[in-house]
């Protein structure tokens, strides 16, 4: 992976056996950002993505191995107990451009991935939402 930075933006590369929601994670904490928003498309070999079943209250998740594309990723980015949380999600399609999407928990790199990272000055706390099961935005 590198990375350059430019005022409040960064434009990142994601090397092929690199996972994508940890390395946007390592260069959030690298650079203490805590308050943001990424973007970005790739290519990619192994990918998780979910769908938060709300009568459940639980992730269902789908894993994808072979070659896809990352036609849309977006996420934003904040802090829950103090540490970096992404929350991302992504759409990928494979050879016969069927796209698949959803919550991204991961996603490994078979080519390279162009990530876009704006970090916002300040924090937005998360806090989990008994009713709701989920990790929602708390505004101090």
């Amino acid at each position: 992976m590198e990375y350059r930075k430019f005022e409040n933006k960064y434009v990142v590369r994601i090397d092929k056996g690199e996972e994508i929601v940890g390395k946007i994670k390592q260069i959030c904490r690298e650079n203490n950002i805590r308050l943001g928003w990424v973007k970005g498309l790739g290519a990619v070999n192994k990918v998780t993505l979910g769908l938060f079943e709300t009568s459940t209250k639980k992730y269902l998740a789908s894993s994808f191995e072979g070659d896809y594309e990352i036609s849309a990723l977006y996420g934003n980015i904040s802090t829950m107990n103090g540490e970096v949380y992404t929350h991302i999600h992504a759409s990928i399609s494979d050879s016969s451009c069927k796209t698949f999407g959803g919550h991204l928990s991961e996603a490994v790199v078979s080519a390279t991935a162009e990530i876009f990272i704006e970090s916002i000055e300040g924090a937005v706390e998360r806090e989990f939402n008994d009713e709701i099961g989920l990790n929602l935005y708390k505004f101090l």
